[in-house]
């Protein structure tokens, strides 16, 4: 005979262990993932922010350049003689160190 009801408490837990083992598993996603790249765009935002003219530059894209100009939202990057290219400043990758 079946008696109803009996399941009730097996399914909860089960359901419990379930929502434990996501609320661990969403931990450590953004622990290991989420907080790190946080930080990276951080550092790449002061980058950023710390251009000046003169400086050498590349963009996401491999061009290589020196910094003309710095306006709010863009940077000119003189890439030869008499060339010169507008980027978004996002699309700059990283600065170069002498």
């Amino acid at each position: 005979m079946f008696i109803a009801g009996t399941n009730t408490v097996a399914s909860q837990q089960g359901w419990l262990t379930v929502a434990v083992y996501f609320g661990v598993f969403i931990l450590i996603f953004y622990l290991f993932i989420i907080l790190p790249r946080k930080k990276q765009d951080k550092k790449h935002d002061a980058v950023l922010e710390s251009l000046k003219r003169g400086d050498k530059v590349v963009s996401i894209g491999g061009i290589r350049g020196e910094v003309s100009k710095v306006k709010d939202e863009t940077i000119v990057v003189k890439v030869a003689d008499n060339t010169e290219i507008e980027f978004v400043k996002k699309a700059i990758s990283h600065k170069i160190e002498d």
